[in-house]
């Protein structure tokens, strides 16, 4: 009955024009991913300048980088439990300050602290996946089936907007500011944190999901601009409130194992690199960080670029085949960096150039991975996908700067030489995870492009069996 009723409404939302609220609602999200991933990813230039200056070792310098990834684990699998039973719009709000709290409180570490830099880090992981899971969620909930596939993927342009701010302030900043100065710019989140509240209305299919009926009518009324008495309203009994256990993602493994592997497959790889490449350009060119900043903002727009190609390809052949071409494509362009660092091709090291390469695909298809997570389970169940998303998103944050500095020695001291000798086997282990996000997508087909998003997995079919009335004899 529920599931009939909620198609009825939800047909209403798809059938309505796309107006200037839905777009308003769309840029200000996309303002919030941003800004999160600025302050992430402000950090691998951060320390760039303090490996030298604070005599960090391979160990410490893992370690201020990964702190953010342990915070974001923890922020994805509680976020995801809150924004479930709470709804999404608040969590977003929450994470936006927790984040920009974290980051200004770097500005105010003393000279030579990398641990307390690692533990503040952990607070800034904490507040980004508290923001971008119930982000994720939402903005596929909120979005017409029709224009869904390509929406919910090219907010994640967004994401890479984030880091190349990150760069170009870099480029631009650190030696004006210096490193405190560009720290302290992590507030800014806090700001659109506001405007969110203000002005993006709650995903009307949780509030269905929660048996928040009339809202959920309200808030579809007020988005397409008419009489809420004009639209059908859900008349599924209330029960008691829905369950928010992790547990319910692994009733069907396949799903879990799924969207599990390629995020975390593909975020190690990710990571590693954005994370690492600042150092590693530095080191080998024999650079300032501003100047290896520099040639990181080309990569962020190479990033934009295959955020935008990969809006757009899922839209033309599905999301399966997308995520394919992602991992294949990453994990030879990876391959070829790594094999090809010593090298030097009209004067630009060859690692440059096939960075870029590889960063079209391995940054690119995250662009399609973002909304997947949602579709493929569901509305009551979405916030908690995105957090299992994040979560394995984490451990990649986790995974890649610490597999460099493994393969290096964390005791050795971060120098050119170091360096150098790790960058074959660490790149070499980066397209074997990405040549598994390529298999996952291969192995566990799953295909959501162009199908209404279900109130939870399996719901859709039953859905319209019940629309059409009883099985004739």
């Amino acid at each position: 009955m529920q599931q009939v009723a909620s198609s009825e409404l939800a047909r209403a939302y798809d059938a309505a024009p796309i107006n200037a609220r839905y777009w308003r609602s769309f840029a200000l999200l996309a303002a919030t991913q941003a800004l999160d991933f600025f302050d992430f990813f402000i950090v691998g230039f951060i320390v760039a300048v303090l490996g030298p200056s604070w005599h960090l070792t391979f160990g410490q310098s893992a370690t201020m980088l990964l702190g953010a990834g342990l915070g974001a684990m923890a922020g994805a699998l509680i976020w995801g439990v809150f924004a479930d039973r709470w709804g999404r719009r608040g969590m977003i709000v929450l994470g936006t300050f927790i984040c920009a709290v974290s980051s200004a409180g770097l500005a105010m570490v003393p000279e030579g602290s990398w641990l307390m830099f690692a533990i503040l880090r952990l607070g800034v992981g904490f507040g980004l996946a508290a923001s971008a899971t119930p982000t994720g969620a939402l903005i596929v909930e909120y979005t017409p089936t029709r224009l869904r596939t390509f929406a919910s993927s090219f907010i994640v342009v967004a994401n890479s907007v984030g880091i190349l701010l990150a760069a170009s302030t870099a480029a631009a900043l650190l030696a004006a500011l210096g490193w405190r100065g560009v720290a302290a710019l992590g507030v800014m989140p806090a700001v659109v944190g506001i405007l969110v509240w203000i002005f993006v209305p709650e995903s009307y299919l949780w509030l269905i999901s929660a048996g928040r009926h009339e809202e959920a009518r309200r808030t579809v009324a007020q988005a397409i601009g008419v009489p809420a008495e004009s639209l059908p309203l859900p008349t599924a009994q209330q029960g008691a409130a829905p369950r928010v256990g992790f547990g319910e993602l692994f009733v069907e493994p396949r799903r879990a194992l799924l969207i599990g592997l390629t995020w975390l497959l593909g975020s190690t790889a990710f990571y590693g690199v954005y994370l690492w490449g600042p150092t590693i350009i530095a080191l080998l060119l024999n650079i300032t960080p501003r100047a290896a900043a520099g040639y990181f903002v080309y990569v962020g727009i190479v990033g934009v670029a295959g955020k935008a190609l990969f809006s757009i390809l899922p839209q033309m052949i599905g999301r399966r085949r997308s995520g394919e071409i992602m991992g294949y494509g990453a994990a030879v362009g990876l391959l070829a960096a790594g094999w090809f660092h010593a090298e030097m091709w009209m004067g630009v090291p060859a690692f440059f150039i096939l960075l870029m390469a590889g960063d079209l695909f391995f940054e690119g298809g995250l662009a399609n991975l973002a909304p997947y997570s949602v579709e493929v389970f569901g509305v009551r169940l979405g916030a908690r996908s995105v957090g299992l998303a994040q979560a394995a998103n984490a451990v990649g944050k986790i995974a890649g700067p610490v597999i460099l500095a493994l393969i290096a020695g964390t005791s050795n001291f971060v120098t050119p030489q170091a360096t150098t000798d790790s960058i074959l086997p660490a790149f070499l282990f980066f397209a074997l995870c990405s040549l598994g996000v390529g298999l996952c997508f291969t192995l566990i087909p799953i295909e959501t492009h162009g199908r209404p998003l279900e109130i939870e997995p399996g719901a859709h079919t039953a859905s319209q069996a019940a629309a059409r009335g009883p099985a004739r004899p």
